[in-house]
């Protein structure tokens, strides 16, 4: 079965979303470690040919799906949650449910990135930083070697 093609953009906004919902009823741990991850997703956004950007976001999804079922487990009170709180835990938990696949769709661009086996031949679908057009650099001298203004 093939995974859809889903903008990296678009889980960021989804798990952000989440998150700062979550955040009305858990506060601590469960900020510092979403919003970290979700910051390290946005270098993985802004270095689109990134591998260590990509890995480590999904290194630290997977790592957030641990420290989210221990952190709703010790902190989710079974009585008292006012309305506010209750629709709280429900989009943390949402968000604790969405992270596996979003873990698999976030593999999946590791992999076009150069992951494991080496560049994958089907790129298609992302957008990269690197343009068939690039401009040459006008401080390369005739022979070859480099010469900057600076005389380095």
């Amino acid at each position: 079965m093939e995974l859809p093609t889903v903008n990296l953009k678009t889980i960021l906004l989804v798990h952000w979303l989440l998150t700062t919902w979550g955040c009305i009823t858990f506060s601590g741990p469960y900020p510092w470690a979403n919003f970290t991850i979700l910051a390290v997703g946005v270098w993985a956004v802004a270095q689109r040919d990134s591998i260590d950007a990509i890995s480590l976001f999904l290194g630290g999804l997977a790592a957030t799906i641990f420290l989210d079922i221990v952190h709703i487990s010790v902190f989710y009170r079974q009585a008292g949650f006012t309305d506010t709180e209750r629709f709280g835990a429900g989009m943390a938990i949402l968000s604790l449910l969405l992270k596996p696949s979003s873990c698999c769709l976030v593999y999946r661009m590791y992999q076009e990135r150069g992951g494991f086996l080496g560049r994958s031949q089907e790129r298609s679908d992302y957008q990269t930083i690197d343009s068939p057009e690039a401009p040459t650099d006008p401080f390369v001298g005739s022979e070859g070697r480099g010469h900057s203004p600076q005389g380095y």
